[in-house]
């Protein structure tokens, strides 16, 4: 789905960029590996790849979203819907 910018998420792409914020291989960056309990991921951590997706794809995510944020394929799921009301 595209949102009314134009804006296409491509799971991939968006995949290779939280595992660089995280400094992990893009390989340890599954759809369904716990952030905090299997790739280490701590509370500042996360909060900064928040603020780094806000960033890339002009979208605004609040600290609550966070929190259900457990996995990269919430990560994909918050950010496509994000996109597509944008």
């Amino acid at each position: 789905m595209s949102s009314s910018t134009g804006q296409v998420l491509d799971p991939e792409e968006l995949r290779g960029f939280v595992a660089d914020v995280l400094d992990l291989d893009v390989e340890s960056v599954t759809d369904d590996a716990n952030f905090m309990a299997e790739l280490g991921v701590d509370s500042l951590k996360a909060l900064e790849v928040l603020v780094a997706l806000e960033r890339r794809y002009q979208i605004k995510l609040n600290e609550d979203e966070l929190k259900d944020m457990t996995c990269f394929a919430d990560v994909r799921e918050f950010v496509s819907e994000k996109l597509t009301v944008a």
